[in-house]
């Protein structure tokens, strides 16, 4: 395997005398790797336009043979049909299931597909399902899709706990893969950019979620009643993949709208 060092950081060089003060004058970013042309080639050729690198050292990230943890995530977006998302203002429907379904699975096939070809080119890597609950008294997976997406700078967390898009709003499905490939990695984004906005709070049937700002340090608790959440969809939503969909609030957010224009 070749040298893993994660994604390019900031190296401080002093001059001779070290005087702290001299920091400023003498920044230089050791960025030594550039995005591989075979990564962007992928991407393109499987359709995927919204991707980027995060840098997940510090993060509980799964483990290597050696002991280390996985230092850097690839993550990227899929657009959800736009007319279906549109079509779930009032509950999710069958149409939406099966959108649901089809693009978790898609997902799924593409970050096998890519952790495969990185394993080729002699480096470590592990796909992230697409939507896979690991720990159901918590009701949450192995590791939170939207830190990677965050962390890549695809965007930002909304009020209702679904990460929000420039491109397509929160009207997206997630992939993501770990690696310790290295890759320039994005700008983490942490805070949200929903500004006063609060009609996924008022839109959600199960009174959930609890109107309060994203920011990257803030825990889901203080955001969402997971609880309540997941007990609306099974008592309400029950046909649909045994009450594990709703996408209310989803549908009522203005960035995920502005793609029907």
């Amino acid at each position: 395997m070749g040298e893993r060092r994660g994604c390019a950081t900031t190296l401080w060089l002093l001059p001779p005398n070290g005087d702290p003060w001299l920091r400023e004058r003498f920044q230089v970013f050791q960025n030594p790797v550039s995005t591989p042309a075979w990564l962007s080639e992928w991407m393109e050729t499987h359709g995927i336009s919204l991707w980027g690198t995060a840098d997940l050292r510090g993060f509980p990230t799964p483990e290597l043979d050696t002991g280390k943890r996985f230092p850097v995530g690839l993550s990227f977006a899929i657009p959800v049909n736009p007319q279906v998302m549109a079509g779930i203002r009032n509950g999710p429907n069958e149409a939406y299931a099966d959108e649901y379904t089809r693009l978790n699975s898609h997902i799924d096939e593409l970050t096998a597909t890519l952790a495969a070809d990185i394993r080729l080119r002699d480096f470590h890597a592990r796909p992230l399902a697409a939507s896979e609950r690991t720990d159901t008294v918590h009701i949450r997976g192995d590791f939170p899709q939207k830190t990677v997406a965050t962390r890549a700078g695809l965007g930002w967390v909304g009020r209702h706990c679904q990460l929000i898009t420039r491109s397509f709003g929160p009207w997206v499905r997630l992939g993501a893969v770990f690696t310790d490939m290295d890759l320039p990695c994005g700008t983490p984004i942490e805070e949200g950019s929903c500004g006063r906005c609060m009609r996924c709070v008022e839109a959600c049937p199960a009174k959930a979620l609890k109107g309060n700002s994203w920011h990257a340090e803030i825990p889901r608790e203080e955001m969402l009643d997971v609880q309540a959440c997941d007990r609306w969809k099974k008592e309400h939503y029950a046909q649909y993949l045994s009450g594990h969909i709703c996408g209310i609030c989803s549908a009522a957010c203005p960035h995920g709208l502005k793609t029907l224009r």
